[in-house]
C-alpha cells in the first residue's frame, strides 16, 4: 500500500509540474500565480490563527492579514507579535513581493509580445509590398528590354 501511495504521489507531482510548465509555455502564468496566492493567503491565515491566537482572534483576521501582507500593503491594523507569527509574516512578505514581481513581469511580457506581433505584422506587410513593387519593376524592365530587342531585330534584320 505504501508503494502504491508513493506512485500516486509522484504521479500527482508530475501532473502539477506538467501543468505548470504548460502554463508557462502558453503564458497562462497569471492564473497559476493568482491561485497559488489565494491558497497561500488561506493557508497562512489559518496557520497564523493557530500559532498566534493572541493577535489573530479569528480565521478571518488571519486571512485579512495574509491578503494585506501578500499585497505588500501592510495596514498595520493586525500584526504578529510572537516569534513564530513573525516567521510566518516574513514568509508571507517574501511571497507577496515575489508575486508582485511575477505579475509585473507577466503583464510586461504580454505588452511586449503584443507589440512584437504588431511590428512583425507591419514588417511582413512592408516586405510583401516591397516584393510586389520589385516584381512590377522587373516586369516593366523585361517588357522594355523585349521592346528594345524587337527594334534591334527589325533594324538589323
Amino acid at each position: 500500500m505504501s508503494e502504491r501511495f508513493h506512485r500516486r504521489e509522484e504521479q500527482a507531482r508530475a501532473d502539477v509540474r506538467g501543468r505548470f510548465q504548460r502554463g508557462i509555455a502558453h503564458r497562462h502564468v497569471f492564473g497559476y500565480l493568482a491561485a497559488a496566492t489565494a491558497l497561500l493567503a488561506l493557508a497562512t491565515g489559518f496557520l497564523v490563527t493557530i500559532i498566534d491566537r493572541k493577535d489573530f482572534h479569528t480565521f478571518g483576521d488571519g486571512v485579512w492579514w495574509a491578503v494585506v501582507t501578500l499585497a505588500t500593503v501592510g495596514y498595520g491594523d493586525i500584526v504578529p507579535t510572537t516569534p513564530w507569527g513573525r516567521v510566518v509574516g516574513s514568509v508571507v512578505i517574501v511571497a507577496g513581493v515575489t508575486f508582485i514581481s511575477f505579475l509585473t513581469a507577466t503583464v510586461t511580457s504580454l505588452f511586449v509580445s503584443a507589440d512584437q506581433q504588431e511590428l512583425t505584422g507591419r514588417t511582413e506587410e512592408r516586405h510583401a509590398a516591397s516584393e510586389e513593387e520589385t516584381r512590377a519593376s522587373l516586369k516593366a524592365v523585361l517588357e522594355r528590354l523585349e521592346a528594345i530587342e524587337k527594334k534591334l531585330d527589325q533594324n538589323h534584320g
